[in-house]
């Protein structure tokens, strides 16, 4: 006798007009929409970028004048879409690759010309509009029988690069990325200087390798400054980015509560982060006084510091191996041991070794931040180098890389101890 299922378990297929079929409509056909559309954002925009990218070039090496489009705008739009439609439909397109997936027929054969060509027609009413993209499966996979289906190299022969349309694809964007690039920020005056005027600097390699003794007590004291400036902002933002890194780690923060914080922490850090610590140092010069110049300094590496430990921190967090904290919360451990047993015995090393590698970093910014007025030995080149004085501006720069060298080296040392 068949198992009997509870009367819930299967129902019929409610009707068109029923609450529970639109609802699935609504809910599978957003669902389809969104995958489907990222797929063609993807190649329409990057086949705009490669377009704007080249017409750059072309105009740029022919006329020396910048420019973007070599047709009208509207032209430019029908053309971007419509490359995308060709090749989504008669070819393994870039977001295709992307989401790792592949045209194929019903029965995982490979397509047809004429169904590729239906598939091609009807991508315009199904895609552009968005309405045909609702249905399951969308309107122009329905109509040509085709499907993107998961891409799997089982029984092919993988193609090299040069034979498949995305491999192309990426080398000509790459390649022409390169000459834009170069022709944005290098001129062939450039280059002949690079090569016939290096005698000008002669002055400036006499003086590095001609120290002022005179000034070596003072520019070790404004050395120390600096060090101390790295090691008191380190050692604040570690206080502050430690236990920041729990809450920014989404592996830790669940449910509506937790992810909001982790999202605000996250989105919170990396503003920070994209500010240069030279423009925190500029801020905070104008918050507190002139007289406290390496305390603006120290303010500056301190917030840029915070946000770059936390999100160094929360990533080691999401990576720990989870097997661990189910092993010690089955035991009937509470939040607090887990925490203490199975989450802090795994980045113990990898925070210190992260914290050595920041307060290497703070080095180095702490001399940058002295030059607008941050503080520190920083503070002193840059007076030096105003005033022309490259005698004394080199032997500055010699004890920066001598202190630059055994920091590196410090550090290195103690990082490998901790791997």
């Amino acid at each position: 006798m068949p198992p009997k299922y509870p009367e819930t378990y299967l129902r019929e297929k409610p009707s068109w007009m029923a609450w529970e079929r639109i609802a699935d409509f609504l809910y599978f056909g957003f669902k389809t929409l969104g995958k489907r559309l990222s797929i063609a954002l993807l190649d329409v925009g990057g086949i705009a970028i490669l377009w704007i990218l080249t017409s750059y070039v072309i105009i740029r090496l022919s006329t020396g004048e910048i420019g973007y489009a070599l047709v009208p705008w509207w032209t430019f739009g029908i053309g971007v879409v419509e490359i995308a439609a060709l090749w989504e439909s008669f070819g393994r397109s870039f977001g295709h690759r992307v989401a790792r997936l592949e045209l194929r027929r019903g029965d995982g054969g490979d397509p047809a010309l004429h169904q590729r060509f239906v598939h091609w027609l009807l991508w315009h009413v199904s895609v552009l509009p968005l309405v045909g993209l609702l249905p399951t499966p969308p309107l122009h996979e329905r109509a040509s029988g085709l499907a993107l289906r998961p891409f799997t190299m089982e029984g092919r022969t993988p193609k090299p690069w040069w034979r498949t349309s995305t491999g192309l694809y990426v080398a000509w964007l790459l390649g022409i990325s390169v000459v834009a690039a170069v022709s944005v920020t290098i001129s062939w005056e450039d280059l002949v200087r690079l090569f016939t005027n290096a005698g000008s600097t002669a002055k400036f390699w006499r003086s590095f390798f001609s120290p002022d003794t005179s000034i070596i007590v003072k520019t070790v004291r404004a050395l120390v400054v600096t060090v101390f400036m790295a090691m008191t902002a380190t050692a604040f933002a570690v206080m502050v980015a430690v236990p920041l890194s729990f809450f920014a780690a989404r592996n830790l923060m669940r449910g509506l509560i937790g992810r909001s914080i982790y999202t605000v922490i996250r989105v919170a850090m990396s503003i920070i982060r994209s500010i240069e610590p030279v423009v925190w140092a500029i801020f905070f010069l104008v918050w507190v006084r002139v007289e406290l110049a390496p305390f603006a300094g120290v303010l500056a590496l301190f917030v840029h510091s915070v946000s770059d430990l936390t999100k160094l921190y929360a990533e080691r967090l999401e990576s720990i191996d989870p097997g661990l904290i189910e092993a010690i919360a089955a035991t009937g451990a509470n939040r607090l041991q887990v925490l203490r047993y199975a989450v802090i015995p795994q980045i113990v090393n990898p925070y210190i070794s992260f914290t050595l590698y920041r307060w290497d970093i703070n080095i180095r910014m702490a001399t940058v931040v002295g030059v607008v007025g941050g503080g520190g030995i920083g503070q002193d080149l840059f007076f030096y180098l105003k005033g022309n004085l490259w005698t004394q501006a080199g032997t500055v720069m010699l004890f920066i890389i001598a202190l630059v060298w055994a920091i590196d080296y410090f550090s290195a040392r103690l990082r490998a101890k901790l791997a």
